[in-house]
Parts: structure tokens; C-alpha cells; sequence
């Protein structure tokens, strides 16, 4: 069989580097493919350009812009051959032609404003045109965000009709491959993604990758997650977006992209949320104090609530030992003894008598309950808060605090808002519950966002704050102690389960 002889090619191996506002990419003309693509503005441990293609398996697994056609002999020559290269501005070109009738070209352009490239290409043999799939090696590059024990691993994600889906390691291995009309699709991880942007119809198949910790590491391996993507339509061109999770940055892409994010379930508040966080950070220049600001300013607008919940609580506490007492008369009973419902009806008018509802202590709670999940899940996903500063030790709002001084700071303060809280018929060993769960609960914020404590530390000192201020406004409490006269002829019930200062109104 005769050699083959290349008629389009180059020598020698080159790389082709292009330089953005926002990007440095490096391509190989080996393969004509994407070697390096590293974001300016993020930095990875070493404060430098944070680099998100994965190099350390390169020697077995495909660089992104690999091509795979059903024979493997002509796939090898394709990521293999040494191409013809030109490069003019952000974009580069690769050609290669052999005698053996292959020919190929590849044409890549970054975008100078932002994080995508344009990516088209075409191969044929003997003039009869391939269909090659294009891979994406495992991904993603940021070691460092991944290191995290809070981090989402990579795993797949598309969108098809508005709707998002993600792909961990465990459901590839049950279903690797998916054909839709995809809006995008790719890989993320916590921060970052790389996707196909509007790629149409096409076939994707997603898988698991992993590299292995450095000899003598007791280091865990880094799970990784590899896509190839057939488009229906091959030659036609392909918008890859390469980047931050940035909710402006995939905005600008398309209106439904900022989706790829997963602030969960409240995610209409996040959004408002996060717009406040950026302008507070705009005068005040440091996402640390801006996170402050911002908690201030929600626990003062959700200040009515929290007030009707404190007065709602103290009521409870004021009429525990006559609940108690009423309790105790009926505590012989079965619970299946009709006689026990009038234990019920006791409470009940007892309630209705001092202007008190079980639920009114809760009920304000859960209306803030939403903002307070929002807001947190904003500041455990957030991307401006990777790498943001904000005093002393604390550099980076998206890690734990090393010294776990926050940790602990959170857990006090929990500890002393449970003891300014009103006791509500809870028992001595409840009680006692409740104070030691902020103390176990430290254990949970050590591998907390710094971020996300600095918010719940100073929501703590809020309500405390706001608790004093409240039982100044309406006084010290009036407890009714059963045992003198008055109290026990308040406890003596009489028909429909009044008591009788009721019934004598009634």
C-alpha cells in the first residue's frame, strides 16, 4: 500500500494564540484543535488566568474540536495530521489535504466581546463528504471551584423547550446518549460551562470521565464529564459558548441561557436579589460589605413581619402555665377518651380569650422563609463571589472560612437568639434541644461559604436586636401563675369550655 502523502499540511507542530477582551485561546495545528482557553477574569489557585480545558488527560482523551467518523484510521488522521494554518485577528483557519483523497478545514472565530466561538467545519474522502462528530474532552478545567465540598461536579445539561436538564455521572450510566432539538447543550460544573449555543437537531452523547490525584495524594479523583455532539446539518456553523455562569454574560448570549444557572426553587427572587447584591457592590466596592448591606436592608423590610411573629410567640409564653395547668387536669385521660376533647375545647376558648392564634407565631416566619432560601442559594452559587475578598483572612466569599471563626461567630449568635426566643410550650429537654442545635450546627457552616455566614451571622444579630426592640415596645410579660385564687377561678371551666371570666361576659 503506498505511503500517503500530504499536499496541504505544515511541517512542524505550532500553536496559534488569540488574545480578547475576555479570553486567551490557544489552538494547536495538530488536529486543528482548542488547547488551551483561559478567562481572564478569573484566576485559578496560582492568581492566574483560570484555565477550562482540562490538559491532564490529553494523552487519552480527545482535545475540544476532535472529529470522529465511523472509520477509525481516518479519525486518527484528522486529530492527528499537522495542518495548514492563517490566522487573521480572532480568527484562524486549518487546512489538510492528502493523497489519499482526505481533505479538511476548520475555521474558528472568539468573539472579542465576549466568551464564545464560532466553530465550522468540513471533511470529505474522494470528494464524498463525512459526517463527523465533534468531541469536547472532559471538562471542566477549574480544578480549584471544584475542590469545594459544596461545588456541583461536571455533569451534563441541555435545554429543549424552555426546559433545563442535568446529567449527573450516575444518569449517563444509565442513558449516555440524547437526540433533540436542543436550545443548548453541554457541560457545567458550580461556576462554569461549555455548551452549544442554538445548535438545532442533533445527537449527544455524554461521558464520565475521571483523573486520578497525584501520586502520594490522599486527594479524591476529579470527576469529570466529556459531550460529543452530531449535528444534524454538518458544515454548518456552530456557537460554542465557553465561560462563566455569569447571569450577564449568558444573557447576552440568549434570554433563556442565564437558566444553565441553579439557584433552585426560588429562583424569581434570586434574580432581584443578585441585581441588589451588584448595585450595593458598585458603591461600596466589596461583595463582603455589600452582602451586609444587603441583609440589613431585607430584614428592615421584612422587619413588620418578624415583629408580628416576636409579639405572636410572647403571647404563647404569657398563657403556657395556664395551657400547662389545663394539661395537667386532663393528663390521666387516654387519648382515645371522649373525655380528652374537652381538653381541646378548653384551649381553644383559652386562645380566644387572650387574643391568641397557635399559628400566628409561625405563619410570618414562613413568609420570609422563601427570601431567607433565595438569597442563600445566591450566595452559594453566585460566581461574583469566587475569588471576592472581604476582610482580614477571609479572601475568597465562595470558600469556607479557614480559621472557622465565622462558623463559630454564626453558631454563638444562633445560640443567643435561642435564648431571647419566648419559650413555647416546649419541656425542659426541648428546650435544652434547641440550645445545643446551633452548636452541632457549627460543625455543618464549617464547610460553609464564607459569604452565605456573613448573611446568616448578621441575620442573627438583626433578631436579637429586633427581639430587644420588641419587648421593650410592648413591655415585660404578663404571666397568669394557676395556684392563687384569682388564677385557679380563671382555670375553672364551665359549659361549652369557657372559662369562667368568659362565660360571665358571655
Amino acid at each position: 500500500m503506498p505511503a500517503v502523502a500530504t499536499l496541504v499540511a505544515e511541517p512542524t507542530d505550532r500553536d496559534i494564540r488569540i488574545e480578547t477582551e475576555h479570553v486567551v485561546a490557544v489552538f494547536t495545528n495538530r488536529g486543528g484543535l482548542l488547547k488551551s482557553w483561559r478567562l481572564k477574569d478569573y484566576q485559578d489557585a496560582n492568581r492566574a488566568p483560570l484555565e477550562l480545558v482540562t490538559t491532564e488527560l490529553a494523552a487519552s482523551h480527545p482535545l475540544p474540536f476532535s472529529w470522529r467518523v465511523a472509520d477509525q484510521v481516518t479519525t486518527d488522521r484528522l486529530n492527528g495530521a499537522l495542518y495548514a494554518a492563517s490566522q487573521s485577528d480572532t480568527s484562524v483557519a486549518f487546512e489538510y489535504r492528502d493523497s489519499a483523497g482526505l481533505h479538511a478545514v476548520k475555521e474558528f472565530r472568539v468573539d472579542p466581546k465576549t466568551y464564545t466561538l464560532t466553530f465550522r467545519g468540513t471533511a470529505s474522502q474522494n470528494d464524498q463528504p463525512l459526517m463527523p462528530a465533534i468531541e469536547w474532552g472532559p471538562g471542566l478545567g477549574d480544578h480549584d471551584s471544584q475542590a469545594a465540598k459544596y461545588a456541583v461536579k461536571p455533569g451534563g445539561i441541555f435545554s429543549v423547550g424552555g426546559e433545563i436538564t442535568r446529567l449527573a455521572a450516575s444518569a449517563v450510566a444509565t442513558q449516555p446518549t440524547y437526540e433533540d432539538d436542543f436550545e443548548y447543550v453541554g457541560v457545567d460544573d458550580h461556576y462554569f460551562m461549555t455548551a452549544a449555543v442554538k445548535p438545532g437537531r442533533a445527537k449527544v452523547t455524554f461521558q464520565p470521565a475521571s483523573v486520578p490525584p497525584a501520586a502520594g495524594s490522599n486527594s479524591a479523583a476529579r470527576d469529570l464529564m466529556a459531550y460529543t455532539i452530531e449535528p444534524a446539518k454538518p458544515g454548518e456553523a456552530l456557537t460554542f459558548y465557553v465561560g462563566p455562569k455569569d447571569f450577564d454574560a449568558l444573557a447576552s448570549i440568549d434570554v433563556n441561557f442565564p437558566k444553565a444557572i441553579n439557584f433552585g426553587w426560588f429562583s424569581v427572587l434570586v434574580v432581584p436579589l443578585l441585581r441588589s447584591l451588584n448595585w450595593i457592590y458598585g458603591y461600596v466596592g466589596n461583595y463582603g460589605w455589600a452582602i451586609l448591606v444587603l441583609t440589613v436592608f431585607i430584614n428592615l423590610v421584612l422587619f413588620p413581619l418578624n415583629h408580628k411573629s416576636v409579639v405572636s410567640m410572647r403571647k404563647m409564653a404569657e398563657i403556657q402555665p395556664e395551657v400547662k395547668a389545663i394539661q395537667e387536669r386532663y393528663s390521666k385521660l387516654k387519648a382515645t377518651d371522649p373525655a380528652k376533647q374537652k381538653m381541646n375545647q378548653e384551649m381553644m376558648a383559652l386562645y380566644r380569650e387572650r387574643g391568641v392564634s397557635p399559628a400566628s407565631g409561625c405563619i410570618p416566619i414562613l413568609l420570609t422563609l422563601p427570601v431567607f432560601l433565595a438569597f442563600y442559594a445566591l450566595l452559594t452559587t453566585a460566581i461574583e463571589l469566587r475569588g471576592a475578598p472581604f476582610v482580614g483572612w477571609i479572601h475568597d466569599l465562595s470558600q469556607p472560612d479557614p480559621y472557622y471563626a465565622m462558623p463559630i461567630l454564626v453558631g454563638l449568635s444562633q445560640v443567643w437568639q435561642q435564648w431571647m426566643t419566648p419559650a413555647t410550650g416546649m419541656d425542659p429537654t426541648q428546650q435544652k434541644m434547641m440550645m445545643i442545635m446551633p452548636i452541632v450546627l457549627i460543625f455543618v457552616f464549617v464547610s460553609t461559604p464564607s459569604g452565605a455566614l456573613i448573611y446568616w451571622f448578621v441575620g442573627n444579630v438583626w433578631r436579637v436586636g429586633q427581639m430587644q426592640l420588641t419587648n421593650y415596645m410592648i413591655g415585660p410579660p404578663k404571666v397568669r401563675i394557676p395556684g392563687n385564687a384569682a388564677a385557679e377561678r380563671r382555670l375553672k371551666r364551665v359549659g361549652s369550655g369557657k372559662t369562667e371570666s368568659a362565660a360571665k361576659e358571655s
